[in-house]
């Protein structure tokens, strides 16, 4: 793009997640990352480091305001259990003033951690859930 319009800078307030088919209305913010594994190579003639891509690490976080007890009645009794819950995350950002919307599926969904109990008197409800997933598919893109 060689010029833009500030008005067209994706604000995150228009942003929403399903995880499965649950809508998360209670979402306050997301990341997905998919981060390059790499191993060096050494190489002759050269002091310059060489590297190759040997893995991807995607990892996550689902933040929101404390409204529910979802994600202690999605993953507690697996837990405790020794299963795992596996789902799909879709992260939709569409800000009306923008050129468009951009939708990520996150396949492999694994959560990382259960927080049971975190509170603090005089302190909204918040949570924030890290997860770990296995692939993506770029449903909708911003062009």
């Amino acid at each position: 793009m060689q010029n833009y319009r500030p008005e067209q800078v994706i604000n995150g307030t228009f942003g929403e997640l399903w995880i499965d088919d649950m809508y998360m209305a209670e979402v306050t913010g997301f990341e997905a990352k998919a981060a390059l594994e790499k191993s060096e190579v050494n190489q002759t003639r050269t002091l310059a480091k060489g590297y190759k891509i040997t893995g991807i690490d995607c990892k996550g976080t689902v933040k929101l305001n404390k409204v529910t007890s979802y994600f202690i009645n999605l993953l507690s009794d697996n837990i405790k259990a020794g299963k795992t819950t596996v789902c799909t995350i879709t992260s939709k950002l569409d800000d009306p003033d923008s050129t468009g919307s951009e939708r990520i599926k996150l396949t492999g969904c694994t959560f990382d951690e259960l927080t049971l109990a975190n509170w603090e008197g005089k302190k909204l409800g918040e949570e924030s859930v890290p997860f770990s997933f296995s692939g993506w598919e770029v449903l909708d893109s911003i062009s």
